[in-house]
């Protein structure tokens, strides 16, 4: 499973690297250590955050227009997939988008949950 610096969680969650170490010291996930020694969050745990995020109320400050042609960078919090089609679900910052995709891709590209993917948003398609 995949780990993360603090500064990329932080990135992928849209907050500071303070408030996720302030979170780790209350507990709110359990830090793990990369082979060099730093400390990271484990993508299943980045994953929970996300959806946890996704959940909460949008914040009105942080709220603003996206341009259709935007790839949004994020974590897969969840994959449902049967023998064709799959639909996958990324947090990225305050938003959730859901991508319905062939099963054969999610394998290809290595897609589960903890995972970092880019989500490229064009009209009504979203592409993994």
């Amino acid at each position: 499973m995949p780990a993360y610096r603090y500064a990329e969680a932080a990135e992928l969650l849209g907050l500071s690297d303070d408030t996720l170490r302030r979170w780790a010291d209350q507990g709110r996930f359990s830090p793990v250590r990369l082979p060099s020694g730093a400390a990271a969050v484990d993508g299943r745990d980045l994953a929970a955050l996300a959806v946890e995020l996704a959940d909460a109320p949008s914040d009105p400050v942080r709220t603003h227009a996206r341009s259709a042609r935007n790839q949004l960078r994020g974590i897969v919090t969840r994959v449902v997939a049967d023998t064709v089609m799959a639909q996958v679900e990324l947090c990225c910052g305050p938003y959730r988008i859901v991508s319905l995709v062939s099963a054969e891709a999610v394998s290809d590209l290595g897609l589960e949950v903890g995972v970092v993917a880019v989500a490229g948003v064009k009209a009504t398609n979203v592409t993994l």
